[in-house]
């Protein structure tokens, strides 16, 4: 395991603990303690994942999450928030802007390293296929974690290109949140059931016309389907 992970994180107690605790299990790391340098380092190096402050000196945590994901070279990036704010409404917020999970604090080092490994964990049921179709118009190359829906380019998520890789591997087949949620981070489960309505939302807004091959079953879960 030799991924690099950005932690960007002003406080230097929690920054050394996560650098600690990621090392420990072989990851490479670069901390950063504002948003300036870590955006610098974007440009020489780009890590496997960014675990994100929300409250930051030099500029907000979701302003960071906005402008990663506007740039289509950064898009896919994934994000973990880790913050003191703990509502619900900051939650989904920063799931809406494109982070693919969020962690409070005062956290437990070992959780976050297992969040980190859940997020980096690629859709196993789609592994075996370099390119799969959704539909007539969509693209999905695996390898690549790219898809592409009517010639045009779609920026995902990773939480969201795992969700669409699962559910167009099996059309037809309903799967609940708890299924969803187990097929993609496994006996490390450890997101709640609203992650998935929220990036079911926002792949459904990106993909625009074919968004409505992904079903909604009232009271069960969602499936794909032609």
């Amino acid at each position: 395991m030799n991924e690099l992970i950005a932690v960007v994180e002003d406080e230097p107690d929690i920054r050394s603990l996560v650098v600690l605790h990621l090392k420990k299990e072989g990851f490479q790391t670069e901390a950063f303690e504002s948003a300036k340098p870590f955006f610098r380092s974007l440009d020489k190096r780009r890590p496997a994942l960014v675990i994100l402050d929300l409250m930051l000196p030099d500029m907000d945590g979701l302003d960071i999450t906005r402008t990663l994901k506007r740039r289509d070279d950064w898009a896919s990036l994934p994000i973990i928030i880790l913050t003191a704010k703990s509502t619900e409404t900051d939650k989904v917020l920063g799931l809406e802007l494109g982070a693919d999970d969020y962690l409070t604090k005062p956290f437990s080092p070992k959780e976050l390293v297992a969040r980190v490994r859940a997020v980096l964990r690629r859709p196993g049921q789609a592994a075996e296929t370099k390119t799969l179709r959704a539909g007539p118009n969509v693209v999905l190359d695996v390898d690549k974690h790219e898809v592409t829906a009517r010639g045009r380019k779609i920026d995902l998520t990773l939480a969201e290109f795992k969700i669409l890789a699962l559910l167009v591997s099996h059309p037809g087949r309903v799967y609940g949140r708890d299924q969803i949620l187990d097929g993609l981070w496994g006996g490390e489960k450890i997101v709640i059931d609203r992650t998935i309505d929220v990036h079911i939302r926002n792949l459904r807004e990106k993909l625009g016309e074919d968004g409505s091959l992904v079903k909604t079953i009232r009271g069960l879960g969602y499936k794909f389907e032609e």
